[in-house]
């Protein structure tokens, strides 16, 4: 009996560490063949304000490390690593983006909460195609989940934080 237990035990740890995935990985993965150019950007104080009002959520840090997907000389994308704390961990999502500002893809990155309180896949690629907007929410656009109801809300405000950002450095470039 003990050893059924154990071997179910790692079956779930495998199962759960599976949603984890390499920042490399997540971008080739959204990128293929892409070159990816990484950075860090230093938000004004005024940028900083103006995305904490189109996000509808504090910006924590003026901080924000970048990565630009470039295939054929051509901007394919781009990518921000977000790190928050779910209910007392931290938890790294790297939110990746096409040219239009829509999101490709959110992959967990690192996640330091309990196994348990992370969402499956799934849950996740509802968010790919969907561009900032007040529908970008729980109850909205995104379905929430049980079990994980603070993953889901740091992860919706994540986003919404990202894209806002975005909007404001691609608004800038123009």
């Amino acid at each position: 009996m003990k050893l059924i237990l154990t071997l179910l035990c790692c079956v779930i740890a495998g199962a759960v560490s599976a949603g984890v995935i390499t920042r490399e990985e997540a971008l080739q993965a959204a990128y293929p063949g892409a070159e990816i150019k990484s950075s860090m950007v230093f938000l004004t104080d005024a940028q900083v304000k103006q995305a904490a009002q189109i996000a509808g959520s504090q910006i924590p840090s003026a901080l924000v490390a970048t990565f630009q997907a470039v295939k054929n000389g051509q901007v394919i994308g781009r990518a921000y690593l977000d790190t928050h704390v779910v209910r007392t961990k931290k938890e790294s999502l790297l939110i990746m983006l096409d040219t239009d500002g829509k999101l490709k893809r959110v992959e967990v990155v690192a996640f330091l909460e309990p196994p348990e309180y992370m969402p499956p896949d799934i849950w996740y690629r509802q968010f790919d195609g969907k561009a900032l907007s007040d529908n970008l929410r729980i109850q909205k656009d995104i379905h929430p989940v049980t079990g994980a109801t603070l993953t889901a809300n740091a992860t919706v405000e994540a986003v919404r934080r990202v894209t806002a950002i975005d909007q404001i450095l691609r608004a800038k470039q123009k």
